[in-house]
């Protein structure tokens, strides 16, 4: 006789979302960790725009590819397996970036760190919405984001509360290990405590998804292509920006490297507050498509005057919203392929908006010698804002027809 498990109760689901937070804390401090080093790579290493432009941008060449391989590897082989083969790689990337000052060497280990962030990513938000799917589903993936983005925040600040390790662009980087560390240590934490839930508790089972053929990819709704869209040009105007944003703040505002770094980091701080408020509210009045709307709304104007607040309730407002209504219009079985593809199609906005922003700062000699050659750059930006704008309408249009998904329904 066969006894009947019980769900797991909302202890134990808070404290596997804790567990794999503060992984995901490790994760985005070593993504950030590039950006307060520009100006040391500069003046110790010899490094140009392009070239820092592409340490952020080889870490997301590979998972132009390789996330959508990891979604398939999630829904085949299911998260705690996959996910701790991704956060291994990102902790071996943050030990070959760190031991030599050398460009390609580094580049390397961008690219080993890219190919398991992104991918560790995904299987975190699959994990969060197999845990909260039905329950507090916005609201638990708002809190991960605001530990996520603590680690971003950690790094952006670096200069300020870690001013001694300044003096040789090396010793950040060994910090940065350490993250690498202690998100591997975490992870190994959630695989021991899924072991026990799945003997213990009624989960859906994984690890049993069928073959995915390429041509299953796009049978994916409209809506679920419209959010992807909304969310390249919404990370495209994003990350290329906080890639170069404290050298834009010395150079062109005449800041210290801090201030710089306080500048930048607020975007991150009104991330970490606002996301999971965000989420709560549309956890509770729906209205998800007109969220979107509003969030790819604040970002046209930004980069023109570049008010940080505007731009942290949209950093806050867009993946708050976005990243859960996935789990609305796609089927669980298929839903670590959905979030592979969609970080796929975004990290294509990442590589190229990287390399675009580094090479319109260079050939526009943007420098404390000529201010207005960050001009270019902020257009750019701006352009993709409105581009957001307009996907998150073609969103907000199909909602309202019979192929919609209830998106703008208050959630259970």
């Amino acid at each position: 006789m066969t006894l009947q498990k019980n769900p797991p109760s909302s202890l134990f689901r808070w404290s596997i979302w804790l567990v794999i937070s503060l992984a995901m804390f490790g994760n985005y401090y070593i993504y950030d960790s590039v950006s307060p080093l520009a100006d040391l790579l500069k003046v110790q290493l010899n490094f140009s725009d392009s070239d820092i432009g592409w340490l952020n941008a080889i870490y997301s060449i590979p998972n132009i590819i390789m996330v959508l391989i990891g979604g398939v590897i999630i829904d085949k082989i299911g998260t705690r397996k996959s996910v701790t083969i991704f956060t291994f790689l990102i902790f071996l990337g943050a030990v070959l970036t760190a031991l030599w000052g050398n460009f390609y060497t580094m580049a390397a280990g961008r690219l080993i760190f890219g190919l398991g962030a992104e991918s560790m990513i995904v299987a975190i938000t699959t994990i969060i919405a197999r845990w909260f799917k039905g329950k507090e589903l916005s609201f638990a993936f708002g809190l991960n984001l605001t530990v996520a983005r603590f680690g971003s925040f950690l790094a952006l600040n670096s200069p300020t509360w870690g001013r001694n390790l300044f003096d040789h662009w090396q010793n950040p980087l060994w910090v940065t290990v350490i993250a690498g560390t202690t998100a591997f240590v975490f992870i190994l934490i959630y695989f021991v405590m899924d072991v026990y839930a799945v003997k213990k508790f009624d989960l859906p089972i994984e690890g049993q998804q069928d073959k995915i053929e390429l041509k299953d990819i796009f049978k994916f709704s409209k809506s679920f292509w419209y959010i992807s869209a909304l969310c390249v040009t919404f990370y495209s105007a994003m990350f290329p920006f906080q890639t170069f944003a404290i050298k834009f703040f010395q150079e062109a505002h005449g800041t210290s490297r801090e201030v710089g770094g306080n500048l930048s980091s607020l975007l991150t701080l009104s991330a970490m507050i606002f996301t999971p408020l965000f989420g709560l509210l549309s956890d509770k009045i729906g209205k998800r498509s007109y969220l979107m709307m509003f969030g790819a709304l604040l970002i046209i104007p930004v980069y023109l005057i570049v008010p940080m607040s505007m731009m942290g309730i949209a950093f806050s407002l867009i993946p708050a919203v976005m990243w859960p209504s996935v789990a609305l219009i796609v089927e669980e079985a298929k839903l670590g392929t959905a979030y592979g593809l969609m970080t796929m199609i975004q990290n294509i906005g990442l590589a190229a908006f990287n390399l675009i922003i580094g090479y319109a700062n260079k050939f526009s000699n943007a420098g404390p010698d000529n201010p207005q050659g960050y001009t270019v750059g902020m257009w750019i930006f701006s352009i993709l804002g409105f581009s957001g704008l307009f996907f998150a309408f073609l969103l907000k249009k199909t909602e309202k027809t019979t192929k919609g998904y209830s998106l703008d329904a208050p959630g259970k």
